[in-house]
């Protein structure tokens, strides 16, 4: 939308107060209990919305005498109010952190491989160098880790390799090897690596879509002429050794984070013959990361090659 056909609004009417109010209404479909969660009498309350719609010049909810249900407009509202609010809690946390004497947060976005099978013992180690950096973690598939530091909503990436990096300063991690999980007395259970051409009579269990290893199963599956016969997505390694215990399909994980699960839910592993089963893992920061990104990336590039995976 061009700027000049932005509304304009009475700011003064936004305070974080009202914000906090719509979105919990939103939440309750009361009044009166958002009212209590804001610490507002009642007629407070209900002035504030009433002020706040006449601002937006729309009505935020219908109210109805089983209490408040939001609009079109309302459920937009609520959805970026939600979003302000959350912004204003990590401000709170980063003030009362920089009074303790953190002065800088960091944001990390990372695929599940990373994390699962090299990040947790070199964050611990950083956070002992550094106490005075935070370093929040966020799970994403890799594509969203990419796209996430491309726009500057993450200071630093860990992902598989894959995804178009354009624009984005990548230097190679770790890498990992993927294996077949099998359940006991599957048909394929062996020691020999397998290849993946000779597994797609079967159901599989992987995960969901922009995940490094879905796609790479997907090319292969097209490049042997054969459909990837997808049973169900699900959003961890854990959840996978589930599915593949319960008989639903097979699945193919890191290896470092493969046999623990194979472990304790009594599965089998076997290697996988194909090339692309041995990953490479990459950090991305953008080209006008600060010096403490950056010093943040060179520590994890030069104490990688001490953290084994599994």
């Amino acid at each position: 939308m061009p700027q000049s056909d932005v509304p304009r609004y009475n700011l003064a009417r936004f305070d974080f107060v009202s914000i906090r109010l719509a979105v919990a209404c939103a939440r309750t479909g009361n009044l009166t209990e958002a009212a209590r969660e804001c610490h507002l009498v009642l007629p407070a309350a209900s002035r504030r919305l009433r002020e706040l719609e006449r601002a937006l010049g729309s009505q935020l909810f219908d109210r109805h005498s089983r209490g408040v249900t939001p609009t079109a407009l309302g459920r937009a509202f609520t959805k970026r109010g939600m979003a302000i609010l959350q912004e204003l809690d990590n401000l709170m946390l980063e003030l009362a952190d920089a009074r303790q004497g953190v002065v800088r947060h960091l944001l990390v976005c990372a695929g599940t491989a990373a994390i699962t099978q090299f990040l947790p013992p070199l964050l611990a180690a950083y956070a002992q160098q550094r106490p005075n950096v935070q370093v929040e973690l966020e799970e994403q598939v890799s594509q969203q880790v990419v796209t996430t530091v491309q726009e500057g909503r993450a200071d630093l990436g860990a992902f598989v390799a894959g995804p178009d990096t354009r624009g984005l300063d990548v230097r190679d991690f770790r890498s990992d090897e993927l294996v077949l999980i099998l359940p006991e007395g599957h048909r394929l259970a062996g020691r020999s690596p397998v290849a993946f051409a000779d597994t797609l009579d079967e159901h599989w269990i992987s995960l969901n879509a922009g995940a490094a290893m879905l796609e790479a199963q997907q090319r292969a599956a097209m490049a042997a002429g054969r459909p990837l016969k997808l049973r169900m997505q699900v959003r961890s390694f854990d959840a996978v050794g589930y599915m593949v215990a319960s008989g639903l399909g097979i699945a193919a994980l890191p290896k470092a984070a493969a046999l623990p699960i194979v472990g304790a839910m009594k599965l089998r592993w076997r290697p996988l013959s194909d090339a692309w089963a041995t990953r490479q893992l990459q950090l991305a920061i953008r080209p006008d990361a600060d010096a403490t990104v950056v010093a943040f990336r060179d520590f994890l590039l030069s104490t990688s090659h001490n953290a084994k995976a599994g």
